[in-house]
């Protein structure tokens, strides 16, 4: 099973709008906010967009063929990537080395990339009924 070319379209438009929104919120943080706050949005926007990228990675391997992955190897590859990001939150927050505040406005990115395509998609069936 193959996504097809909308839900490859949909999924690159994804990763690309996360880079973007990452870098925006980063001169924003930078720009205006204390340096703690700032480098809790960084490091959220990492965490989040990286470990959505490997999701879509991993999600493309396991239904492409001729290497099509068991819904066990999927499930231990985004549980390993769960606890290390849960690990990696833990330690930024207790060793205080960001702001929690800042660190949630980072792990939205992915939420406002797909809030962002998902307008995007209601956009073109709008348009393509009214043609």
């Amino acid at each position: 099973m193959r996504l097809s070319p909308v839900q490859d379209s949909i999924v690159a438009f994804i990763n690309k709008t996360n880079w973007i929104v990452f870098c925006f919120i980063n001169i924003c943080g930078f720009g205006f906010m204390p340096f703690d706050f700032a480098m809790g949005v960084l490091s959220g926007g990492l965490i989040v967009t990286i470990n959505f990228f490997f999701l879509a990675k991993t999600l493309k391997q396991a239904f492409t063929p001729p290497y099509i992955s068991t819904h066990n190897v999927v499930i231990t590859k985004y549980y390993i990537r769960f606890i290390i990001s849960g690990v990696i939150i833990f330690l930024l927050i207790a060793g205080d080395v960001v702001n929690p505040i800042g660190l949630i406005v980072g792990l939205s990115v992915v939420v406002i990339s797909i809030f962002c395509a998902t307008i995007r998609e209601v956009k073109k069936l709008i348009f393509k009924e009214a043609v």
